[in-house]
């Protein structure tokens, strides 16, 4: 039986980091805007083709961004920081490297840590005025690029909930949750717009689930997704970076059409989540590591699969831990590598091979990847201690964020 691929993110940096050559053009003055857009637009469909290549069943879009995928969520609910006097509806490229880079009158945004990996994100500002109006016409746009390169095309949207938690009130005191029935209603515009495209699936990340939060925030999932479900393509609920096993009641009964959960980092919460699994959903597996530069030991990947593949059939979808963002792109560029090292290597483009591997194991049987089992087991048997010591950041994976490596060069 068919078992569904997906990524819920991809580098967008280049192999030869071709995106931060085209932003040091720009900013130097040496390419036009023009020239910058169609850049990136042939950069995002080089990267939509490899993973078809690869044999992935839907791609994310609007992972893709120009600096950084918060400050790009802001903009889709038309939330640009008041301090900058932009309106959001009509954000020309020059102001969104100003909200990111700052200007002669503003200091940029404020970066933070996104969770607890390297990579840093562009802090939202809130108000108690903050208002907010869907503005999808640049997600509408890549998934159309998208369709017509017959990528099957799943949006990922950082969730409304995320989106709050990760900002930062300024201004007068106030209570940010009283902020979400606004924010929420910005996105099932969205939603109902990403439908009307004849999008299928869409991916909510909701990262914070593994937090510690506080009983009202806990409180606000469910009518949250209440109402973002209405009118929505299938919604794809995802949490990775942590465990989230104490709130699988919840999670479970939410009406979205499947979750993604972490089982790299977390893999006993999946004992929580198949007992009473809804009939109704698909449970998208993380099972590659989208954080690591290791190949993964897929003998014991594929035995983790087959177990949850028993119980759920082709409702069992096969997934990287999180975003490939944060691993570097292709281990095959690495020609000075000691070849013993180069073979204990899995960059990014080398993920998308193991969920190819994963997925015909799966679905054939061991047998059909047998030489691929043999040649992890030998890597395994064989890896020192010491790879573990090694910097990922050596290799410029997109994991720095704004305020260096991918995205900051001023």
């Amino acid at each position: 039986m068919p078992h569904l691929t997906h990524l819920p993110g991809f580098p967008r940096i280049g192999a030869k980091r071709e995106l931060q050559t085209l932003q040091e053009n720009y900013w130097q003055g040496e390419i036009d805007e023009a020239a910058l857009l169609q850049g990136a637009k042939e950069l995002r469909q080089k990267h939509w083709l490899l993973q078809k290549g690869a044999g992935i069943d839907l791609s994310p879009v609007g992972d893709f961004s120009l600096y950084d995928h918060v400050l790009d969520a802001q903009l889709l609910v038309g939330a640009a920081p008041a301090r900058f006097g932009f309106d959001a509806a009509a954000l020309t490229t020059a102001q969104y490297f100003e909200l990111a880079r700052g200007n002669t009158r503003q200091p940029a945004l404020e970066t933070a840590q996104w969770f607890d990996t390297d990579y840093r994100y562009l802090v939202p500002e809130w108000h108690a005025g903050t208002a907010f109006a869907a503005q999808p016409q640049r997600l509408l746009a890549q998934c159309k690029e998208a369709q017509a390169l017959g990528i099957a095309a799943k949006p990922v949207l950082l969730g409304p909930l995320s989106l709050l938690r990760l900002g930062k009130a300024k201004g007068e005191a106030f209570d940010a949750l009283a902020l979400l029935p606004g924010l929420v209603a910005a996105y099932r515009d969205l939603l109902a717009a990403l439908r009307q495209a004849g999008v299928a699936w869409a991916q909510i990340d909701d990262p914070i689930l593994a937090q510690d939060l506080e009983p009202d925030w806990l409180d606000a999932f469910a009518p949250t997704y209440a109402q973002l479900a209405q009118d929505a393509p299938k919604l794809l609920l995802a949490s990775y970076f942590g465990d989230v096993s104490g709130r699988a009641a919840l999670l479970k009964a939410l009406p979205v059409a499947g979750l993604h959960l972490d089982l790299v980092r977390a893999p006993v919460q999946i004992a929580a989540f198949l007992p009473d699994y809804p009939a109704d959903k698909v449970l998208s597996a993380g099972v590659i590591d989208g954080r690591n530069i290791w190949r993964a030991d897929l003998s014991a990947r594929l035995a983790q699969l087959q177990t949850l593949a028993k119980p759920l059939g082709d409702r069992l979808w096969l997934s990287s831990s999180c975003s490939l963002l944060h691993s570097p792109f292709d281990a095959a560029a690495e020609t000075a590598l000691d070849q013993d090292l180069k073979n204990r290597l899995a960059f990014s483009v080398q993920k998308l091979n193991e969920l190819r591997t994963l997925k015909r194991g799966l679905e054939q049987g061991r047998d059909a990847v047998a030489c691929e089992l043999a040649g992890s087991d030998y890597v395994h048997s064989q890896r020192c201690q010491q790879d573990d010591a090694i910097d990922i950041r050596a290799w410029g994976a997109d994991i720095a964020g704004p305020a260096g490596g991918e995205a900051r060069a001023d």
